[in-house]
């Protein structure tokens, strides 16, 4: 298990590429399965789809696990820093309002790997899209709300 103390470490040698995809995981603060609630998990959603909308990314896929995010994602007119920055923060503004509470709502820091070029994004939308199911939340993916894929 990484320790919390030393996940500042996860920004040295990051470099993100505009029009590159990168498959991105972030997790609640102390894995707290906030996003059972699915209202809660909407909040988030709102973000991702933000981002989208104002072109800093091409979201091409993305999971809302209980107490973590899978995000495949293009880069487009931000960078990764900028891009989680603003995601976590507004998340956490819009998340801590709805439910009256305030402090740390994500971990520090965030996992990301770049996709090789060429290399065909539609596994890696499938392995974040049956997250749910490996997890035994449901038996049929459609059964959950919080996820979504650019070719469907």
């Amino acid at each position: 298990m990484r320790n919390p103390l030393h996940s500042h470490r996860l920004r040295r040698g990051r470099y993100s590429e505009s029009g590159r995809a990168y498959l991105i995981t972030a997790v609640v603060y102390q894995r707290r399965r906030i996003f059972s609630d699915w209202q809660v998990g909407r909040l988030l959603v709102a973000e991702l789809r933000r981002a989208h909308d104002q072109r800093w990314v091409d979201s091409i896929a993305w999971v809302v696990m209980p107490d973590h995010l899978h995000w495949l994602v293009q880069l487009e007119a931000m960078p990764m820093e900028g891009l989680m920055q603003a995601v976590k923060s507004r998340s956490t503004l819009s998340i801590n309002r709805a439910l009256n509470r305030k402090g740390a709502f994500w971990q520090t820091g965030y996992h990301d790997r770049a996709i090789r070029d060429g290399e065909d994004l539609k596994p890696f939308a499938r392995y974040i899209i049956a997250n749910p199911l490996r997890a035994g939340l449901l038996e049929k993916i459609g059964d959950y709300p919080l996820w979504d894929a650019c070719w469907l």
